[in-house]
């Protein structure tokens, strides 16, 4: 039952990894910065990669860079623009960002519940003994 509360954990953590990007990609959608001077590059959005942790079970989250990270924009009043006149906006869609959050929620609700289970049972069993 602690493997399946182990496992549980890793879900946990994999669903508030998903949450944290998501928001920062919410948070950062209007940071625009130059296509050529790396010093001041727009925001680069961030998405999560979760793999199998094999026989342990479980998964490892970790936080990528989303590709294509920018769209060139048309903004010749901005102070990141180039000479002809575009900035690099960050590729995010808001859309797809609350599908995200909605998902990491129902994943952190799933793996809560599991946990919830593996403890009752555990109760259970100490119960009959």
């Amino acid at each position: 039952m602690t493997n399946a509360i182990g496992i549980a954990l890793t879900g946990l953590n994999s669903a508030a990894l998903r949450l944290n990007a998501s928001a920062s990609n919410i948070a950062n959608i209007s940071t625009a910065g130059s296509l050529t001077d790396t010093d001041h590059a727009p925001y680069t959005p961030i998405t999560t990669q979760s793999k199998a942790l094999g026989s342990v079970g479980g998964v490892h989250t970790e936080f990528i860079a989303q590709e294509p990270a920018f769209t060139p924009t048309y903004d010749p009043d901005s102070p990141f623009t180039d000479e002809n006149g575009l900035i690099g906006v960050p590729n995010v869609n808001l859309a797809e960002e609350a599908v995200n959050m909605k998902l990491a929620a129902l994943s952190y609700k799933a793996n809560l519940s599991t946990i919830k289970v593996a403890g009752e049972l555990f109760d259970e069993l100490l119960d009959t003994i």
